[in-house]
């Protein structure tokens, strides 16, 4: 099945508001996602005065100096955008929307540029400017595929995010994710979902009645086990929505006889920071240190969430310690390792079903999680299919960059952000798609329900959880749940 060309009215349903024409009016922004009364006034200057203290306080203006003196029009970028592949629209290239921000920085922080502006009279940075550039850059997924078709090396999802942080700054950035972090970071149960640590212990003990009575062991979630050799963070939509996962992180690690525990205070993996805002990221990694440090553990262990790996592992030593801070691992790592080490035992005969597997951006893009998975997979999986464009070169789900969170834009998601995945979905012909991705998943299975696509989602240690095999080990089903420690 091949789906048709956008139509008018599809192409006029992904673009429409739901907002009220009183708020669009009153916001003095034109766009999709709804945010909190931002301040209207003036937003030109404040936007250059939070572009001018971000630069003061980091490290961006090295690699903007890098790329202002290379071409950014050259385009070649578009052949690798699923956003510009559905709308064909100039203003999706994603040169062109660096180029918004890199104008800018050209114009109002350079000595070239100032003088230039000085003697042709350019006024420089426009309310409209500002419009555009809060439009543009929340219709990117930040997936960053356009990046491995640069040939002058420039990151468009990393200026997008630059775009983003100072936007937020001034308060334009989505509601969805300032309502989240807000709870995260001030709020009663410091987690994204607002989730309280009674009801997921309630979640975890009813996991381990299941687990008892689907495998007949004593499979635990261990909860501040101090010492262990990982702290364990999962997305807190994990414990609310897949069950089967945990279950399958929870029986890997008790078979493979792997130390590790979850902490009772911060319990959520997830980072929009990486999304929109570096302080808001750096705050949410500040709190797993402080959570590592008190539970005395070796190593930071995130589930199988793409986001959420990439922030902990490429900015988690930027934050908490350089090259002293703890390693951070991805659980298919150790699940992968644990398989080639032998103490992770998968039957074969279980999966009959044809299995494919969609590689989440966050974590393959730089080609850190591409093979892992795919062997794990193979180990049990007889019946595994590859997408096109594989790996490295995958397409996002559509819901990349945060917005998967942002419901308002749930049509752009579907007919724009996430046609081109839900085409290669389709081509698979396969039974199952394995999507470890919390966000991933999200979209992925809004895409199966949107295009009617005869395929079940799910992650891939909900499928090791159906196949694996117990060595009849008391001695790991121990250590795996608190009773010794030591790394394997």
């Amino acid at each position: 099945m091949k789906l048709p060309p956008l139509t008018k009215e599809q192409w006029a349903k992904a673009f429409s508001s739901t907002k009220k024409p009183e708020v669009i009016n009153k916001q003095n922004l034109q766009v999709r996602y709804a945010i909190e009364d931002p301040v209207v006034e003036d937003r030109p200057r404040r936007f250059l005065e939070a572009f001018a203290a971000i630069l003061r306080h980091t490290n961006y203006r090295t690699i903007l100096e890098q790329y202002i003196r290379v071409s950014a029009k050259c385009a070649r970028c578009t052949v690798m955008c699923q956003i510009h592949m559905a709308t064909g629209d100039s203003r999706d290239v994603p040169c062109h929307r660096s180029e918004l921000l890199l104008k800018v920085y050209r114009r109002h922080f350079t000595v070239s540029g100032m003088l230039r502006a000085r003697i042709l009279g350019d006024p420089g940075l426009t309310d409209d400017d500002v419009r555009e550039m809060a439009e543009s850059f929340w219709n990117c997924t930040a997936c960053r595929r356009c990046s491995r078709e640069c040939p002058f090396g420039i990151d468009h999802g990393l200026v997008t995010h630059l775009g983003r942080y100072i936007l937020s700054e001034i308060g334009i950035e989505p509601r969805a994710l300032a309502v989240s972090v807000r709870e995260q970071i001030e709020g009663n149960t410091r987690n994204t979902s607002a989730i309280p640590l009674p009801a997921m212990q309630d979640t975890l003990a009813f996991l381990e009645e299941e687990m008892k009575e689907e495998k007949g062991l004593p499979i635990k979630f261990p909860i501040d086990q101090e010492g262990a050799d990982f702290l364990f963070l999962a997305p807190v939509s994990d414990f609310i929505m897949e069950a089967e996962t945990l279950m399958g992180i929870a029986a890997t690690m008790a078979a493979a006889g792997e130390s590790w525990t979850i902490s009772s205070k911060v319990y959520d993996a997830i980072n929009y920071g990486l999304f929109y805002n570096d302080r808001v990221l750096e705050r949410v990694l500040n709190d797993v240190r402080v959570e590592a440090e008190r539970l005395k553990v070796k190593a930071i262990l995130i589930g199988e969430c793409g986001h959420a790996s990439r922030t902990a592992k490429y900015f988690y030593p930027t934050f908490c310690g350089g090259k002293d801070a703890l390693p951070v691992y991805n659980i298919m790592e150790i699940t992968h390792r644990a398989l080639k080490e032998g103490r992770l035992k998968l039957d074969p005969t279980v999966i009959k079903q044809k299995v494919t597997y969609h590689d989440p951006c966050n974590i393959a893009r730089s080609g850190w999680i591409v093979e892992q998975p795919r062997e794990i997979l193979k180990a049990f999986c007889p019946n595994f299919i590859e997408m096109k464009n594989p790996g490295q070169a995958n397409i996002c789900c559509g819901g990349g960059g945060g917005t998967v969170s942002i419901d308002e834009i749930h049509p752009y998601r579907m007919e724009i952000g996430g046609r081109a995945k839900a085409q290669q979905i389709i081509d698979t012909g396969a039974d199952i798609i394995i999507a470890p991705c919390a966000n991933c998943k999200k979209q992925v299975k809004e895409l199966i329900n949107y295009y009617k696509i005869n395929i079940e989602s799910m992650g891939l240690h909900d499928l090791v959880y159906k196949a694996i095999i117990f060595p009849g080990s008391e001695e790991s089903m121990k250590k795996s749940n608190g009773e010794s420690g030591g790394m394997t």
